[in-house]
């Protein structure tokens, strides 16, 4: 099986942090992945976003056109990255920051307050880790125990005073997650 996943957002909003814990995650677990950055020119405040493709066979390619994930953490991201996503596919929005208008009825979207839940862990900084984790909570697409133990070995040195609050934050992201797809399993006749 193989999932693309597309995080976008503005630079400073930790999204290349966030494709990076998935394809650690996905290489720790034994996985196939991809990892392609691309950024404006400014690295804060400019726009951010990554592929990530993590697959049980070779990947062919490292382009996607139409992912099976978005996450996308600010408005022109939603504007762009909504209409792409596959049916059947998940598009988790940062609730915080982004108006969640769409009409789609054949992807599932979370709206996730990843601004507030990382407030809650100490820092608006860590609102990637709040994304990571809701989607991890309504679609597995690594177990969830993996991409948090790579948050535990790949967290950059310089911010190992915050990897308890990183992880805090993301399981609040997972839980949120697990929430809203419960109640859409129930709401399934």
């Amino acid at each position: 099986m193989e999932t693309s996943i597309i995080i976008a957002g503005f630079g400073g909003q930790g999204v290349l942090l966030a494709g990076q814990l998935l394809a650690y995650a996905g290489m720790d677990n034994g996985r196939h992945v991809t990892w392609i950055p691309s950024y404006g020119p400014e690295m804060r405040g400019g726009t951010a976003h990554c592929v990530v493709i993590i697959s049980d066979e070779p990947i062919g390619a490292p382009v996607v056109a139409r992912p099976d994930v978005a996450i996308v953490l600010n408005q022109p991201s939603f504007e762009k990255y909504e209409p792409l996503v596959r049916p059947g596919g998940v598009l988790v929005v940062n609730s915080s920051i982004v108006e969640v208008d769409s009409d789609r009825e054949d992807i599932e979207i979370l709206a996730i307050p990843a601004n507030e839940l990382a407030d809650e862990g100490g820092s608006t900084k860590m609102l990637n880790m709040a994304a990571v984790g809701g989607l991890l909570g309504v679609r597995p697409v690594l177990p969830f125990e993996v991409v948090e133990q790579a948050l535990r070995d790949h967290l950059p040195a310089r911010k190992a005073h915050l990897l308890q609050s990183n992880i805090d934050v993301l399981r609040a992201g997972y839980r949120m997650g697990q929430v809203q797809e419960l109640v859409l399993r129930e709401a399934v006749p």
